[in-house]
């Protein structure tokens, strides 16, 4: 267990010193043109595709960066569905040196990709698949998810708000707990409906946008105005009803008013979740000879989550405000984000000034 937390610290270590290093100089200014490194890497994408405005594209974009910065260009495939997820991987991993696997759905097909070919180097997005030649990034999504809640509670006008899943499960359950408790935080009776999950929908997908229309209408109909998605390409069924409503909708991953800038006018915030930095980071290392396999988290401290910059067209510049107290107050340890909905319930945010 030392041994784990101890590979763990030298990784976020790691990430932090590329991140920053990366924030020194932009794209391809990284103090003279690199040569094209000798090492091939690919990316398996999850149902949703590319395309999706969301989740894949962040992944996408993270290997983009490497092509731009060290001319290394990405080897993609697509997943349509999930028996496409272990001879993806396994057509990659013969042909190229670090394979990612994008998506929590993918651990099993991972795993057994990964213990047939040893020499080969895989990593994989929202998993942890603990093997030798086997980055694990994880993300504390829980803590993103409560500064939109704390924007939600303050921006609503009915104390009614809304959030659609993709799939239930732990992983998007820590998108909803931590959503549910950032409303709680700055408006209590807000929050009662997700916390009894009365305006919480699931959609059981990934990329069905028509879903996501329905259940956001339902939502919206039932007297929510601001709704929260962690549901990949669903959400843009949400944007389309919350544009026809003229409500609110909070986006996901990216900032999806750049993304889907047809519904910029009705988008609150995002939640930024740095996938990117990750699949950047793990190439970066491997063409610098520095892969180590092992498990990086990464929250609001490591700059893995937070809001989009385009936070500040819809939302004031007080409500902001109060979102950097509480995110500061989550980085020095003061508010320790629930990841389960049942925790929600005994949560108390302190105050925080």
């Amino acid at each position: 267990m030392k041994m784990k937390k101890a590979i763990a610290l030298v990784l976020s270590t790691a990430l932090i010193s590329s991140v920053f290093a990366g924030c020194a100089k932009k794209g391809g200014e990284q103090g003279g043109t690199q040569p094209k490194a000798n090492v091939k890497i690919g990316m398996v994408t999850d149902q949703g595709g590319l395309g999706d405005k969301s989740f894949n594209d962040s992944a996408y974009e993270g290997l983009k960066r490497i092509e731009k910065d060290f001319g290394v260009k990405p080897d993609v495939l697509q997943s349509k569905q999930q028996e496409n997820y272990e001879p993806n991987l396994t057509q990659l991993g013969q042909r190229d040196d670090l394979t990612f696997a994008i998506g929590f759905l993918m651990e099993g097909s991972l795993k057994n990709v990964a213990q047939k070919m040893p020499d080969k180097k895989f990593a994989i997005i929202d998993a942890v698949v603990d093997l030798p030649n086997v980055m694990s990034i994880t993300f504390k999504e829980e803590e993103g998810s409560f500064l939109m809640g704390v924007i939600a509670g303050k921006m609503t006008q009915t104390n009614k708000v809304g959030f659609i899943g993709g799939i239930d499960m732990p992983l998007i359950q820590k998108f909803e707990a931590g959503f549910a408790a950032g409303v709680k935080a700055v408006n209590p009776q807000a929050a009662e409906g997700l916390m009894n999950r009365k305006t919480v929908k699931y959609a059981g997908s990934f990329t069905d946008s028509n879903k996501g229309y329905e259940l956001a209408k339902a939502l919206y109909n039932d007297g929510c105005d601001v709704i929260y998605h962690a549901s990949g390409a669903v959400g843009l069924g949400l944007f389309k009803a919350a544009k026809e409503m003229k409500k609110w909708a909070i986006g996901v991953d990216q900032d999806q008013a750049e993304t889907a800038p047809d519904f910029k006018d009705v988008i609150l915030s995002s939640m930024i979740k740095r996938v990117d930095v990750g699949t950047y980071t793990a190439s970066k290392n491997l063409i610098e000879g520095n892969f180590k396999a092992g498990h990086m988290v990464l929250g609001l401290k490591e700059d893995g989550v937070g809001y989009a910059p385009s936070t500040k067209n819809n939302t004031p510049a007080e409500v902001i405000a109060v979102v950097d107290k509480y995110a500061q107050a989550i980085k020095d340890g003061k508010i320790v984000v629930p990841e389960k909905i049942e925790d929600v319930k005994n949560f108390t945010a302190p105050e925080v000034k």
